[in-house]
This record gives structure tokens, sequence and C-alpha cells, in this order.
């Protein structure tokens, strides 16, 4: 076997060292409070049987996509997705990516130019951050959903460079560390003054938010005057794939320019189809009612936080994600290793996924999470931080 070179050894050795070495886990059968399918449609029958309907050889291939969507892969399946996205988004256009992460990629490496600025919180996500690092614009961070912060940053960046430069704000709806969110009116309201285009990744929202699950931007009826939503189809939705919602001629741009979707093979027909199906169902009775179940999870759940006295130890959060703070890799570890041995699927977030010190336990809530498994998990978790 080749040798394997030591700088790379000492790199892995330093986190072995740091209590933060990851390693592929195995699945278990635990109560689910770890994954992002908060409406269960990842297991959701109704949503398979419906896929097989939408594949046939009218619209798609049979396996696979056949290459890159300007080959051979845009099969009529896909811009039936992106008609049906432009209708429930509210949208003038949209672009389906293969994922969130080639979506946050491809934008942000393409969009912003050569003397652009872009203003980003300091907590956005990694792939828009592996975006940003492609892009030749130059970026600021600002503190963590301060629209102080945002405005210093502003006033500071724009101070040093041209005239002609685009502004770029970038933040998140829901965020998936934290779970809590910003004040968008504010940051919409930042962006008309002072002539920014905003761009907000609604991972965590779409499904959870908004008429049909379309999201928080919608919800507050922010959509006409935001630039640009990822959103993505591998969390609530139960499937796999991203799109960018914009006009029309920020889609043209991203067809020509965008190497994430320029270069890679196209989505298989069942991707497209699950996609299809899984809106079909969100727009459903049934769908309704299992963002109502979720949402009353999420009650439940900070009900119980408040009532055994853990309220101050979690973000606050109105979404499906809940963070409790347990800081050091091997406290946070430890905790969560316990409630798992007493069958919950509970996951630590280390450090340096987080900063150190922020260590926390995610609780990831969803539609089928009975109040039993929040009551159990809550006084299971409030005995191993307090001992009571």
């Amino acid at each position: 076997m080749a040798y394997f070179p030591k700088k790379l050894t000492v790199k892995l050795e330093k986190r072995h060292q740091e209590n933060a070495l990851r390693i592929l886990p195995s699945i278990a059968q635990l109560v689910d409070f770890s994954s992002n399918d908060y409406l269960g449609f990842a297991r959701e029958k109704a949503i398979s049987d419906t896929t097989f309907r939408y594949l046939s050889p009218s619209t798609a291939p049979c396996n696979g996509a056949t290459g890159s969507r300007l080959l051979s892969g845009n099969y009529g399946l896909y811009e039936e997705l992106e008609r049906k996205l432009v209708q429930v988004h509210a949208s003038e256009a949209a672009l389906v990516f293969n994922s969130g992460y080639d979506a946050n990629l491809g934008f942000f490496a393409s969009v912003p130019q050569r003397g652009d600025i872009i203003l980003f919180d300091e907590l956005i996500h990694a792939s828009i951050r592996d975006g940003i690092q492609m892009s030749n614009a130059k970026s600021f961070k600002f503190s963590h959903n301060n629209i102080d912060s945002l405005t210093k940053t502003f006033h500071r960046a724009c101070s040093k460079t041209v005239a002609d430069a685009v502004v770029y704000v970038v933040t998140e709806s829901v965020f998936s560390m934290d779970g809590d969110t910003p004040d968008l009116q504010a940051l919409v309201d930042f962006s008309n003054e002072n002539g920014c285009h905003l761009v907000v990744d609604e991972a965590h929202a779409v499904g959870v938010f908004g008429t049909n699950g379309a999201g928080l931007i919608q919800e507050l009826g922010l959509n006409e005057k935001v630039f640009a939503r990822i959103i993505t189809f591998g969390k609530a939705f139960g499937c796999h794939g991203a799109a960018v919602l914009g006009s029309s001629k920020l889609k043209a741009y991203l067809v020509n320019f965008a190497r994430s979707l320029i270069y890679t093979t196209g989505l298989p027909p069942h991707s497209i189809a699950t996609i299809l199906a899984a809106y079909d169902y969100i727009c459903s009775d049934e769908g309704e009612e299992k963002r109502e179940n979720l949402h009353k999870t999420i009650e439940k759940f900070k009900q119980e936080l408040s009532n055994l006295g853990l309220k101050a130890l979690f973000i606050s959060s109105n979404s499906a994600i809940h963070c409790c703070i347990v800081p050091g890799n091997q406290q946070v570890k430890q905790v969560a290793l316990k409630l798992q041995e007493k069958g919950f699927g509970v996951k630590p977030i280390l450090s340096p996924t987080v900063r150190k010190g922020a260590e926390r336990l995610r609780f990831c809530l969803h539609a089928y999470n009975t109040d039993a498994e929040i009551s159990e998990v809550a006084s299971h978790l409030s005995y191993l931080i307090s001992g009571s």
C-alpha cells in the first residue's frame, strides 16, 4: 500500500487527542432525535407509492440521468419539478442542483464577482463558506444574527472597495447548529436601504414553516425582496437534492457559470420523482397534519424544558432543532452516550464543528416523536445534567 503522508497522520492524531475524531457510525434502532427527517417523509409509504407513478419511459430514462443537465440529463421530470417549485415557492424561476452543498458551492463561487463584497453571518453553513472561498469577491463576517454588527461591517467593507461593487448579505432562515432564526424583516430592510442583495439559505425551514412548507421567507411575505433562496430536499422533504430560487436571469446565469451544475451528472429519475411526490404530499391535508404534529412536538419539548428548569441551557429556538450547551468534547460525548444507552438517538456536536466551549447536544424533533418520548428524554437529560 502507498505511503501515507506524515502531515496527514499528524492531523488525525491531533483530532484523536482532542477527542474530536470523526468516524462513520452504525445506525442503531434508537428513538430518533438526530435525523433531519422532521416530517417523517423519508419513511412515508404514500410518497414512495406516488414516486413510481411519476416514473415512465415517456418522462425519464429508467435508472440514471445519462449525463449532465446540459448534455443528455435534463429529462422531462426535471422541468416538471422546476415548474412545481416556482408554483409552490412563488418564485420567478427555480434551478435544481444535486445537493444543498452543490447549490451553495455553485452559487457563491460564481455569482459574486471580483471587486464585489460578501457579508456573511459568522455561523453560516460550511457549504456556503466553501463556496465563498472559491469566489473572487472579498468576504467579511458579521456577528451572529446581529444587525448592528452587520451595519458596522458593511461600512468598513465598503470604505475599501470600488464604487460599482455589488454587496451580498448572506444568512440562514434557520441555523443548522443553533436552530435559531435571524430578524429576516430587519435584514430585508437593511438590504433595501443599502442596495444589497440578500441571499437566504432555507434548508432547515422549508417543509417546516409556511403554507405548504414553503419556508420562512414566504411565510413572512418577503420572497419578492430576496435576491436568492437556497432550498434543500434532504431534510423535511425526506429526499435528496436542492434548488436555487430567484429570477429568470439568475437561473440563466447559473446554468452558464455554476460549475457544480455544469460539470456533474444529473440526479437519477427516482430522486426527482421522489421530490415531486413529496411536494404532492406536503400540499395535501396529510402533509398539513404532519406539519401541525411537528409544531405540537416542538411546543411539547419546550414546555418540558421549562418544567424541568433546563431552558437556560438551550439556545432559544422555534424550529425543529434544539441545542443544549454541554461544554467540552469529552463531557458532551459522555452525556450523549448515556442518552443513547437509554434508547434515545441524541447526537453530540463537537468542536471544531462548533467553537470550543460551545459543544452541544443537538435534539432534532419530528412529527412522529410521541409526548411520552419527549417527556422521557427530557427527564433523562435533566438527571444527567443536574443529577436530580
